[in-house]
């Protein structure tokens, strides 16, 4: 533990996870993320950002599959202690998950051990990336349980294990359900959809997704401060 006097505990980058369809562009969200940027795909989907100079990749192949959790914490602690980057993606953590529980699987008779192994890993790896002083970003698939959801809950959620996500998430600071309607990108992160969502950084509960990390009206102050001449 470490102790701070009132008043000076520091600000720590916030943490985004976005799920949504496939195609609907959760891998191209990380081109609103500033200076320079690092990407773990877990299911080869950099098309987006193949072009884009100030993006490294880290892309799992299938022979890392046997040893992902230990490939995963090795090369993100190496990227930390860099001090290279001002940004990190999990591109596809419902790939990453299927991976871990393929690992670990059967390592117990008891198939309630394996899911709190399970549990546990994702809850110490978002630890660690609460603690980098790094942005984080993580995208998942989302699971559509239909009208009114199979238990009165919301209709969409992340496609993983409840509580492998609960666990995962309790640290973010963002979680949004990206989709598409009438040909444009939103995000919804209102908890009353019911629906998987929190937002503890601003407001907003339901707006564009290019406005993900920065709300339209700070980008019109910005814009309106360069007209005049203002850094």
């Amino acid at each position: 533990m470490k102790f701070y006097k009132a008043g000076e505990i520091p600000e720590v980058p916030n943490m985004y996870f976005v799920y949504g369809d496939g195609g609907t562009g959760k891998t191209s969200l990380f081109k609103q993320f500033k200076g320079k940027k690092l990407l773990f795909s877990f299911d080869k989907s950099t098309n987006p950002l193949r072009n884009q100079k100030d993006t490294d990749f880290m892309v799992v192949e299938e022979q890392d599959f046997p040893n992902i959790q230990q490939l995963v914490v090795g090369f993100l602690q190496k990227a930390i202690r860099s001090g290279r980057y001002d940004a990190i993606a999990l591109d596809n953590v419902t790939s990453l998950q299927n991976l871990v529980l393929e690992n670990i699987d059967n390592a117990a008779k008891d198939n309630r051990q394996n899911y709190q192994k399970l549990q546990l890993w994702f809850r110490q790896l978002a630890t660690m990336l609460r603690e980098s002083d790094i942005t984080i970003y993580a995208t998942a698939h989302q699971v559509d349980n239909g009208t009114g959801g199979l238990t009165g809950a919301g209709r969409y959620g992340a496609d993983m294990n409840e509580k492998t996500f609960n666990a995962f998430t309790s640290v973010f600071d963002f979680v949004g359900r990206l989709y598409v309607k009438d040909d444009q990108r939103w995000i919804d992160c209102d908890p009353e959809s019911g629906n998987h969502g929190k937002n503890r950084i601003d407001g907003r509960k339901n707006f564009h997704a290019e406005e993900l990390i920065e709300p339209k009206e700070e980008q019109e102050t910005q814009e309106n401060k360069q007209e005049k001449g203002v850094a």
